[in-house]
This record gives structure tokens, sequence and C-alpha cells, in this order.
């Protein structure tokens, strides 16, 4: 560490966007070192109080500089910009990515070793569009659940209230966004972990179309259910970052990809049209049914946003079918435990991964070093011993199909442009609760549809939450509608006026500059509500 600098008026790394990394860059007013060199430093004060990061990438100065030498040697910095969308744009990846030369973990101690020898489709596409690659963030633990705890990087903290948990799994991605680390931040979604965390911080999220984005490289939970997705602090941000990994293509590595190419434009629509004629459907099924201090805001930003909504020329249908019953379709249908330990396995056997690791699922729960919180040990002991049900697999898989053509007559019927819903009937839990209860993920994740979740408002502030607890709000949409609900999106961010940031992202920072990457201490206190190392109570 050489130094330390002033803040630079021009340049706040709290509210800044990709346009704003691009416009200083175009008027030569920063390097692409003093970005990088600001949102390190701000891991490094921050991220002691929040324990979001797993490890930084040991590479960002390189790549810093290698990009840097290719902006002094570029006479139009609008065409480079043009040819790389993310030049300079910090970015973090969740903790089961494969990025060499990281360690892929998932947040599981078992893992700390596991090392990939090639870098995930999407992780490619990043960097070959000129995304600095910042390091990798904690997540729930091999993405079972949604409190964002594991094994290795202990719990992680919500930026806007520190006795909760920031949802998950994704939680990490979430608070490191909402604390200012980062501009772009991947993440995975098999039932809510895109759109949970991106609900709980106050930031923005996509949940693609299933097959529209490659998940190989990506550690594994579920076959039918996982979607690999972008997170960002606005709707423009997460369309650019969309647009990337989506332009990776049919992946011979991702069945599931190979008969999809609706890949799209995902920022042409933001600045156009308004909110006038847009038909949403407002299900009552996934509202808050109870109202007590943690669901009663969530109950009014319901109130408030329709209005809002109506008041700007979109129509509000109220849609009360019964079959809107997120706890029922999750019970019912979800079969993510059924193909856990087929895919996590195939995943660890995998050529490309090196190091002193358990080679299989069961393997690695034969060991002392994995978290899994108590309300799951249930499902992962199936899941080990194998003796999960093919028939009530199958079954399951036919009633996904069904649920899938009846969420399309409830759009065709009302002439939908999207359905409506909290992504949460109850604000974020605190942490070391038993589960991330009152979630409504599950339809999209069964059904393959796209989504955006996207902030709406908070609840009143309080001592523990200074500028209150971030809600956020889901826009499910028909396959491959994704510019569609970007649009809307982004009409309701113009509407609500721009978002607010949690009171910690806003303490002092010293810019420190950095002449060798900093080392992070990881923090694996786990809450003692979940036991680490064991299956039974």
């Amino acid at each position: 560490m050489a130094g330390a600098g002033q803040e630079n008026p021009f340049f706040d790394p709290v509210t800044a966007t990709i346009s704003d990394v691009h416009a200083v860059l175009k008027i030569r007013r920063r390097s692409v070192k003093d970005i990088v060199d600001r949102y390190l430093s701000r891991i490094v004060a921050l991220d002691p109080t929040i324990n979001a990061m797993i490890c930084l990438n040991p590479l960002v100065l390189e790549q810093a500089r290698d990009l840097d030498y290719e902006l002094s040697n570029c006479d139009d910095v609008p065409e480079l910009i043009k040819t790389k969308p993310l030049f300079a744009v910090p970015t973090i990846l969740k903790d089961n990515f494969d990025c060499p030369p990281m360690a892929t973990t998932a947040g599981c101690l078992a893992l700390k070793d596991c090392y990939p020898t090639t870098e995930a489709p999407t992780v490619r596409a990043l960097k070959q569009a000129g995304a600095i690659i910042l390091g990798k963030v904690n997540m729930h633990e091999l993405a079972l659940e949604g409190l964002t705890v594991s094994s290795l990087g202990g719990q992680t903290l919500n930026p806007w209230d520190l006795t909760r948990t920031p949802g998950g799994s994704s939680g990490g991605s979430g608070a490191a966004l909402a604390a200012g680390f980062c501009l772009l931040a991947t993440g995975t979604d098999t039932i809510n972990s895109l759109r949970s965390p991106a609900s709980a911080n106050g930031v923005v999220s996509c949940r693609p179309s299933r097959g529209l984005i490659s998940r190989s490289g990506v550690v594994p939970f579920s076959y039918t259910q996982d979607a690999v997705g972008m997170m960002g602090r606005c709707v423009k941000d997460v369309a650019q970052g969309l647009g990337i990994i989506a332009s990776v293509g049919p992946d011979p590595q991702d069945d599931v990809t190979l008969t999809q190419s609706l890949r799209k434009d995902y920022v042409a629509l933001l600045e156009t049209g308004n909110l006038t004629g847009a038909r949403l459907g407002l299900v009552e099924g996934f509202l808050p049914k109870e109202l007590c201090p943690e669901t009663s805001p969530v109950s009014e930003a319901v109130v408030k946003l329709c209005h809002q909504l109506q008041q700007a020329g979109a129509e509000v249908i109220s849609i009360s079918s019964e079959m809107y019953d997120s706890q029922k379709i999750l019970v019912d249908l979800a079969v993510h435990g059924f193909e856990y330990r087929d895919q996590l396995t195939k995943h660890l056997q995998r050529p490309e991964m090196e190091g002193q690791y358990p080679k299989s699922m069961p393997n690695l729960y034969q060991t002392p070093h994995f978290m899994v919180i108590p309300a799951q040990y249930g499902m992962v002991k199936h899941a080990v011993e194998g003796s999960l049900s093919r028939d009530e697999y199958e079954k399951r898989l036919q009633g996904i199909e069904e649920l899938k053509m009846s969420l399309t007559k409830t759009l065709s019927e009302h002439r939908l442009d999207a359905l409506l819903y909290p992504e949460q009937v109850n604000l974020v839990v605190k942490t070391g609760s038993q589960n991330q209860y009152g979630r409504n993920g599950i339809l999209g994740a069964l059904t393959g549809s796209p989504v955006v979740a996207f902030p709406v408002a908070s609840s009143s502030p309080n001592a523990d939450a200074p500028r209150g607890v971030p809600i956020g709000f889901e826009l499910l949409g028909r396959p491959y509608a994704e510019p569609r609900l970007l649009q809307i999106a982004a009409h309701v961010e113009r509407l609500l006026g721009s978002n607010e940031h949690p009171f910690l992202a806003e303490q002092p920072v010293t810019n420190c500059h950095f002449q060798s990457v900093p080392r992070l201490s990881l923090n694996r206190c786990v809450p003692s509500a979940y036991p680490v190392g064991t299956l039974s109570s």
C-alpha cells in the first residue's frame, strides 16, 4: 500500500453506474487502476463489518494495468467501450463460479482447495467485455438456503440492518452491491437466490429464462431449477451485464441452452415508452395474509406501489387464483432435493477441477467441514442416501409442466405483460432464524420464467436500520420476455426516484493506492443455531 489520496468529487463509488465509470475514463479523469483502488479500499475498510467477501482476485491489479495499457494506446475511447461494454467495470462473483486462480468453494470449507483450471463461460464473457473481477463473495453454503451463512465464510450481514441476513443464497452479492464494493455481481437462483438478496439489499437482479444463459462452470444444485443471472444497483446496469453473459450462446456443456437462440438487446427498450397501458397482474396469493411488524411494511408497499403504477397509466389486475400459493407449490412440486446428489457429484468429478477435496456429494457430507441448517437436515440426508422416490420425482416433473400451462393461461387470459408481487411477504429475516421464510420465488424457479426483482420501498427507520429495511418486488413474464420486463422495471425505477443507500455505505473511506492485492481475513463465525459438521440435532 503506497499511500492515500483525497476523494474525487467527480466519481462516487457508492452511487456510480457503468455509464459513470465510462464517463470518467472518456475524459481521462481516472485510470482503471484508480477505479479499482477505490473499490478495493471500500472492501478493506467496510467488509469486516458485513463479512461479504470470500477472497480478492490475486490478478485484479494485473488486469487493471492491462486495461490501462489498452486505454493509453487507444485514440477512440468511445469506440473501445462500444467494443467492450463492461470496460473497467468492477465486478464480483458469487463463489460458485469458476474463475482461476481462485478456488471455487460455494462457501463450503470442505471445498476450500477445489481449484478450477478453466473459467465458467459466463466469467470468460464478462472478462472479454472488459469487466474487472475484484474477487468472490460469500453465499449460503452450496446455495441450499437464503440466509447466506457458510462453514467457510461465516455469516454475512445485511448492510442496511446488521441484525438481519442479506437474503440468499446470493446474499454476498447483494450485500457487496449495497455497500458499494462493486457495480455488478453474478448470482445463481434455484428457488429465490437472485431475487431474495436483491429485495433484501435494495438492488436489482434478473433471473433469466431457462436456457438463455449457460450454467456450466458453476456449482450446481438442480438441473431443473438452476439459473445464472446478474445483479446491479440499477436496471440499466443489470441489462448490460445480462446481455454480456447471454452472449455465450448455446453451450454443449449445458444442454438446456442448445435449443435456445432468442437472445436480444436488453438495453434498447429501457428509455422508450412509458407505463401507460402496461398490464400487470397483482398475485393476491403472494401478498401478506396476516399483519405484524414484519409484514405490515410489505403490505403498505403493495398498496402504495399499485397506486403509483395506476397514476402512471398502468393497469393493475387482481389475480386471485388459488393455484398461486408459494408454500404449496414449493412443497408439492420442487425437485431440487431429488437432483442435488447427482448434480453436485458430477460437478466435483469434472476433469477441469484440481486440488484435494471430496469427489462426490456423499463424501463431502462425511467430512466435518460443512454446514447445513437444521431445517434442511432431512432433505440433505435423503439426498445423501439416494432414498428419494423416482416415482415422486416424475410426478413432480409432470406437475411442473402443468404449472407452466396454468401460468401461460393466466398471462394470456388477462392479456398481461407480467405478474407483479413482493419477493417476500415479510422483511428479510434476522440472523439465527430457522430459515428465510415468506419468499415467493418458487413460481419463477419451477416454470423457468424470466423474473426481474427491483427495490420499491423500505420499512420505517429504527435503531438497527437507520434507513429502514429494503422491500423488493418481482415482475414475472413469458419466456424470453426479459426486454419487456426490464423496460417496465426501468420505468418503475424512474417513477419511484433514485435508490437510497445504506448508512454504512456512506461511511468515510480512505482511498488507498495498492501496490499489491490486499489480503482479507475470513470471519468463519457461524451462529450457534447452525452447528457445523452435522446432519442431526
